[in-house]
């Protein structure tokens, strides 16, 4: 599927829809595509070394391996593994990874910074695992997305406890995010200037990761790009040493 593109657009939220019912099928969609924009930046991943920092079940790992490359995965919750975690599998903190300098041609971490209560020292870590020149692939949903309280979106603009309550009342369960617990207030603006004055990156491209046209422009509206981007992806050069 061509990037952007509004056929790309539909089928990824027609996926995302199905996600609680069929997560392979959401993710590994989400990962083919995810891989996708890596290789169309950087050129194909085989014989590459990658970190998935923060995959999950692994479907971005599996996907990268599919490809050829050398993917490793780094997860802080034993719980989000499942039931048959990739071969290797490390359960490792995204804040301090178990690793030495520079090992990386590609870091990747989809969807993660928003639960993450230190964003900047998370990247400095990115950063640190990954060679001069290669490439750091970041995601996020921001918080004033439509998507930004996650399982209780939209009702997150309304205040976070409502949302919350809102979900339990509805749902008869408790939401499985809590603000200022495992889910953050992180905002486009306050992350590209934050990303921007670094010394040990370079940006690549900022853009809407999910948006059918003007993917970059949104992005560059202050504003409106927290609410229209829904999902911001950075895409990093790690600057030589």
């Amino acid at each position: 599927m061509k990037d952007p593109s509004l056929r790309r657009s539909v089928a990824l939220f027609r996926a995302f829809l199905h996600e609680q019912a069929d997560p392979a099928a959401c993710y590994s969609l989400l990962a083919r595509d995810a891989v996708d924009q890596v290789e169309a930046c950087d050129g194909p991943v085989a014989g590459r070394t990658v970190l998935d920092v923060g995959g999950g079940g692994g479907y971005f790992t599996e996907e990268f391996r599919r490809r050829g490359a050398h993917a490793y995965l780094f997860e802080p919750d034993p719980a989000e593994l499942g039931e048959k975690p990739p071969d290797g599998a490390v359960v490792a903190d995204g804040y301090l990874l178990p690793l030495r300098d520079g090992v990386a041609d590609v870091t990747f971490s989809s969807n993660v910074l928003e639960h993450v209560a230190d964003p900047e020292t998370f990247l400095s870590e990115l950063a640190r695992v990954t060679r001069p020149g290669g490439l750091i692939y970041v995601s996020f949903t921001n918080w004033l997305s439509p998507w930004g309280g996650h399982e209780w979106a939209p009702w997150h603009y309304l205040g976070a406890e409502r949302a919350r309550a809102r979900y339990a009342r509805r749902t008869g369960r408790p939401a499985k995010h809590t603000l200022g617990e495992n889910l953050f207030a992180v905002h486009i603006g306050s992350t590209l200037r934050q990303v921007r004055a670094r010394d040990d990156v370079t940006v690549v491209s900022a853009r809407s990761r999910y948006w059918p046209f003007l993917a970059e422009a949104v992005v560059k509206a202050p504003g409106i790009r927290e609410f229209a981007t829904w999902n911001l992806l950075l895409i990093l050069r790690r600057c030589p040493t």
